[in-house]
Order: C-alpha cells, then sequence, then structure tokens
C-alpha cells in the first residue's frame, strides 16, 4: 500500500493526475469500514506491513470481504488459525489464495515484500510443537525473511541440538518454540549472540498447565537476549524477528 500512495502522489506532482482522481483513488483511507470490521489500511505504512487477519473466531464470510478489502488496496494477504473445514469455504472468495495447513495460514502475495538481512532459524524442541513453528516460519517468509527450520532438537537429547550448532549460529535471529518445561530458548541463548525470542506451546502433561510452565520458565531464563511471547502465539515470534531482521 505504501508503494501504491507513493505512485498517486508522483502523479498528481507529475500532473497526470487531478486531485478529484486522487482523491478517488485513495478513497477508503486510512481505513475502510465494513461494519463488523475496520479494516486499518494505513497499517502498512506505518508497520511496514500490511493488517494481518486473525481468522480463528470469524466466519469464512467475514474472512473473505476483509481479504478482499486488503487486496484491493495492492496489499499481500496473510490470515492466521484457519481451520481446513474454514478454508474450503473461504478459497471461493479470495480467487488465488493459497494454504499452508500446517502453519494454518492463508496467504495471497501480490508484491515482493523487502528482503530481510539475514537468517530467521526457527527451532522446536519436540515433534509436538511443529505447528506453532509452522505458523511462525510460514508468517517470517510472507513478510520477506529466509527461514530456516531445525525440528525436534529438545533439551531431552541435547546432542540433537549441538549437532545443529553451525546451521544454528549462522543465524541473524532465532526463534525457539518448546513446551513441557521450555528449557529449549535458556540453552540456546547460552550458545549464540543473536536475539532469541522464545514460544512457549501448550504441550506437556498436566503440570505443564497448557503452556504456562513453559512461560514462566522462558520469562526466568538466565542467559541474557531472550524475549518471550505468549502461548502459542507463533505469529507473534514471526513478526517481532522480521522486524529485527529488517533493521
Amino acid at each position: 500500500m505504501k508503494k501504491r500512495l507513493e505512485e498517486i502522489l508522483e502523479k498528481v506532482h507529475g500532473g497526470k493526475l487531478s486531485p478529484a482522481k486522487a482523491l478517488e483513488l485513495l478513497e477508503g483511507y486510512p481505513y475502510c469500514d465494513l461494519e463488523f470490521a475496520k479494516v486499518d489500511h494505513h497499517r502498512e505504512v506505518v508497520k511496514g506491513a500490511p493488517e494481518i487477519i486473525f481468522g480463528l473466531g470469524k466466519t469464512p464470510v467475514q474472512i473473505g470481504l476483509i481479504g478482499r478489502e486488503i487486496l484491493k488496496k495492492g496489499s499481500n494477504l496473510l490470515v492466521t488459525r484457519v481451520e481446513p473445514a474454514v478454508w474450503t469455504k473461504v478459497k471461493s472468495k479470495l480467487p488465488g489464495a493459497v494454504y499452508n495447513e500446517a502453519a494454518r495460514i492463508v496467504s495471497l502475495e501480490q508484491t515482493k515484500p523487502p528482503a530481510g538481512r539475514g537468517t530467521i532459524v526457527v527451532m522446536t524442541a519436540g515433534t509436538s510443537d511443529i505447528p506453532v513453528a509452522e505458523e511462525a516460519a510460514a508468517t517470517a517468509e510472507i513478510l520477506g525473511n529466509t527461514t530456516e527450520r531445525i525440528y525436534d532438537v529438545g533439551v531431552a537429547g541435547l546432542h540433537r541440538l549441538l549437532g545443529q550448532y553451525d546451521r544454528i549460529r549462522r543465524a541473524r535471529v532465532i526463534i525457539t518454540v518448546a513446551g513441557m518445561e521450555g528449557a529449549l530458548p535458556s540453552v540456546v541463548a547460552g550458545l549464540v549472540k543473536v536475539p532469541v525470542i522464545a514460544v512457549p506451546t501448550s504441550i506437556g502433561y498436566g503440570a505443564s498447565f497448557k503452556g504456562l510452565a513453559a512461560l514462566l520458565a522462558m520469562l526466568n531464563s538466565c542467559p541474557g537476549g531472550v524475549a518471550v511471547v505468549n502461548i502459542d502465539n507463533g505469529f507473534g515470534a514471526a513478526f517481532l524477528a522480521s522486524l529485527i531482521n529488517h533493521l
């Protein structure tokens, strides 16, 4: 959208577009009121990425209408937390969109986003943490980042993690996704000098309290350089990692 605004202003200043026509093209900025949602077209100018739709709790009709409004302004589309049953009802409303079932993400790229400066490595402690990690990895890629996945390298077998050390140390940002006791980010942060973003997951036995134990462990991490997002928030971790990677 930012690029679109720049193009309109350039045409006005160059005498190729009348102010009246420019006003018509700018209709709906900075947001469009759909009554049930106010689509924030100004967000891309402020944040560097268009508004991203949280799909959980929205109807297929609502997702379709919001998605079309975002696409109409030339922005890229990203919808998180879309279950397969919802996607079957949404896909006809968003022609050209693709669905990543592992990440539960719907996306459509209309313009190439600015490339990140390095690689974001996404790691999981266990295989059960992969759905949250995939949300993070897919989001990071859609935001213009090169992403590398390293899965099932938790502290139950530290030799697995150390065997990936060469790949880990080349990262510019690391996202660690872990449930149970949530120890992985502390171990990783003790090995590297780049930011580590910790994502607690709701995976674990009873005393993990659906991710609360992992969250508290990560918040109490001893090594410096660890930031923590909410339970199962792969998207939030990826957005933060992308901001760092684009600095």
